[in-house]
């Protein structure tokens, strides 16, 4: 399908591309835009009906965004905005400069102007940001046909009525009541009987990832958000969650690898600024890893003494480093995911402390039994080796384990207490283990 439009584009047809593209999910049509040169782009966007042109704007990357408001008219960006749903214009909205703002708003109805600016004055990266207005609300001294029939005239341009939300008179959140409970009982019902009163609920100025918990916990698809007063001001659906989550494990990824988080695609950030996010964590941990080289130097005579030592230094590091991460790996998930609170420090201490001393005697075993036999390494320096492996290893699941948690606890992202800085640590004390153990067994 993909190939057949782009050869119609080719050949100018646009009547023939019209028909092909109605035919299509919108997703892919604005997966297609990607590849389309702008100019062509522009055309085939004016051609597609109105109602699939907003749908396909809300898919497409924010720089073809911006393109085609700055290259359409007046009327158009109405008809674009008048089609999109409130939130899907919020994040928008949210990613262009102020001249296409401002550009966008001249272009809208008053009451609609009011609504987004009062959504881009939320804090970022709080659930009033992400909401959209477009729900269903009921009132609870309605009954199930009456509540239906308001849900048919009202419900066409809502972004969902799978749930509908219950308030009084004054807006208050009161409950939820599910479409599917609404077709399943008697018309005569009221809907005070059958809603669920204690419905879960997120206020405005909360925090995103607090909201993505709260759908992960409770399995929902939809959830109220309410001000301070708990009036009903807005909802948040999956669609919008899911893209919080992504967000939220990107920036994870980028600091556990030690980079500034960046909203920007790979392919499409420019190399100064990947090499800009990049270099800072990785100038702190060049300039942090001086302390192993001053370790070494402190024990220079140790080595000149029993020059062997110094081949085992990379395994023993790179042990230590690979079993921090590990830990560090699985405590800063079961942080983000709720399944690990600070309150559980002692008990992940004492996981890891049993793991480690496991692991370690499995490796230093396996290692005294390699470089004695096999590599024929003297009885000593074998145990000096075998025995740092093993307080090397127990410790940086110490150190993996507790570091995120501490960093937790100093309201800091456990996620940079992830492989590079892990490992800086452990190559220090790794060190220090190593040469002090050799000093007391060698007689150094």
């Amino acid at each position: 399908m993909k190939e057949r439009i782009l050869a119609l584009i080719e050949q100018g047809k646009y009547a023939d591309i019209r028909k092909e593209l109605i035919e299509m999910n919108v997703v892919d049509i604005a997966q297609l835009f990607e590849e389309i040169d702008r100019q062509k782009l522009l055309v085939i966007f004016r051609i597609l009906p109105k109602d699939i042109a907003s749908d396909v704007f809300a898919y497409i990357p924010n720089e073809l965004q911006k393109y085609i408001v700055e290259s359409i008219s007046d009327k158009e960006i109405k008809s674009i905005i008048d089609e999109l749903f409130l939130d899907d214009t919020i994040a928008f909205l949210e990613e262009m400069p102020s001249n296409i703002v401002k550009k966008v708003l001249k272009n809208t109805d008053e009451e609609t102007r009011k609504l987004i600016n009062q959504f881009l004055n939320y804090p970022e990266n709080s659930a009033g940001s992400i909401m959209t207005i477009e729900f269903v609300d009921l009132k609870k001294e309605m009954t199930v046909k009456e509540a239906l029939q308001h849900i048919k005239e009202t419900g066409v341009d809502k972004e969902t009525i799978d749930n509908c939300y219950v308030i009084d008179n004054n807006r208050i959140l009161e409950g939820v009541i599910s479409i599917r409970k609404l077709i399943l009982s008697e018309d005569s019902a009221l809907i005070k009987d059958l809603m669920q009163k204690d419905a879960v609920y997120i206020n405005t100025h909360d925090d995103q990832e607090k909201m993505a918990s709260l759908f992960k916990k409770y399995d929902l698809l939809s959830m109220p958000v309410v001000d301070n007063e708990r009036r009903l001001v807005g909802i948040v659906t999956i669609d919008d969650v899911i893209d919080v989550i992504e967000q939220a494990n990107t920036e994870d990824i980028q600091k556990m690898a030690a980079m500034q988080p960046s909203e920007e695609k790979y392919l499409k950030t420019n190399a100064l600024v990947l090499a800009k996010h990049r270099i800072i964590w990785l100038l702190i941990l060049m300039i942090s890893a001086t302390f192993t080289g001053k370790i070494i130097r402190k024990f220079d005579d140790v080595l000149q003494t029993v020059v062997v030592l110094a081949s085992f230094i990379p395994m023993i590091m790179d042990t230590g480093g690979n079993s921090g991460s590990q830990s560090s790996a699985l405590v800063i998930r079961g942080l983000a995911l709720g399944e690990i609170r600070l309150k559980d420090a002692f008990r992940v201490l004492w996981k890891e402390i049993q793991v480690g001393c496991l692991v370690g005697l499995a490796l230093s075993t396996v290692n005294f039994l390699r470089i004695y036999f096999l590599e024929k390494t003297d009885f000593m320096v074998s145990l000096t080796v075998s025995i740092t492996l093993l307080l090397t290893v127990i410790l940086a699941k110490i150190v993996g384990g507790i570091l995120p948690i501490l960093a937790k606890k100093c309201k800091l992202d456990p996620a940079i207490m992830a492989g590079p800085l892990i490992t800086t640590v452990v190559d220090a004390v790794a060190l220090t283990i190593y040469f002090s153990t050799a000093v007391w067994l060698l007689g150094i």
